[in-house]
């Protein structure tokens, strides 16, 4: 199995926004809000904090407790909405429970949404009218593509817990020219999955695939993040057992995390560029 080396193609981006930072007569701003203490998410969140500031981004990152009220989380994510500053935000996902994700990111200016997931922004998408693709679903694409595959006849499947996740990668993949199917872990579809040459996976299942589900040849695009037995980070493939079979596989970590950093400065940067006067 031949790994994809997200952390390289990760580094020739983050390279270029930093240059092109550098010319600007006012850097972008970026604000995140972020809830809770799940430890993934603060460590998601540190490295975008590090990746921001060394390219040269503004950051305000608002870590708040799970009891914070929704009230008060919509009041910071307007005042970010009307401060011309701020050029791009990110809510934090999952929200605790408890929180209404769906009116939280609702709060969030459209124009401002650097994660791509808010309705509107997602509307747009569907139509073929994007200006801004999510980080996670632009980093799947661009991985994809690094193996050289040609998409055109062939089948790849997402599988995915959300779909907010996995409707509008369904979309781009088949704007792509790929066949494509969606599945929820729980209601697999085997003889799908064993045809199809690239197989997405965001389910936050340690070692969930494995050989038996997956042909020779096949590219591996594993966006799951989990922590084993031992603690360990890994990602939804049992990669160890796919050490000897033909194919392509994006590691955790290292595959998809660094790619998505990289395009939301990307993101960061464009929606700088629209905003400024």
């Amino acid at each position: 199995m031949q790994l994809i080396d997200g952390k390289s193609l990760a580094r020739s981006i983050r390279e270029e926004i930093k240059k092109e930072i550098a010319t600007l007569p006012r850097a972008p701003g970026l604000a995140v809000l972020l809830v809770g203490d799940d430890p993934a998410s603060h460590l998601y969140v540190n490295l975008k904090e590090q990746a921001a500031q060394e390219a040269g981004i503004r950051t305000d990152i608002q870590r708040l407790p799970s009891t914070t009220s929704d009230k008060d989380l919509e009041q910071i994510i307007q005042k970010w909405n009307s401060d011309p500053a701020i050029h791009a935000i990110l809510i934090q996902l999952p929200l605790p429970s408890g929180h209404d994700t769906d009116k939280i990111i609702m709060a969030m200016d459209p124009s401002k949404d650097v994660d791509g997931f808010h309705p509107v922004t997602i509307k747009k998408l569907l139509k073929g009218e994007a200006t801004i693709i999510s980080p996670v679903h632009e980093a799947v694409l661009r991985l994809i593509a690094a193996t050289g595959i040609d998409p055109r006849s062939k089948t790849a499947t997402i599988l995915a817990n959300s779909d907010i996740f996995s409707e509008p990668l369904a979309y781009l993949l088949q704007r792509a020219g790929f066949v494509t199917a969606r599945m929820d872990a729980d209601i697999l579809n085997g003889e799908v999955l064993r045809s199809s040459d690239v197989i997405v996976s965001a389910l936050g299942r340690p070692g969930f695939i494995g050989p038996d589900l997956v042909k020779p040849g096949a590219v591996l695009i594993d966006v799951g993040t989990a922590k084993d037995t031992q603690g360990r980070i890994c990602g939804d493939v049992d990669a160890p057992a796919f050490s000897s079979i033909e194919g392509w596989l994006t590691p955790v970590p290292g595959g998809v995390g660094p790619m998505t950093v990289a395009l939301l400065l990307k993101n960061t940067l464009s929606l700088h560029k629209k905003l400024r006067t």
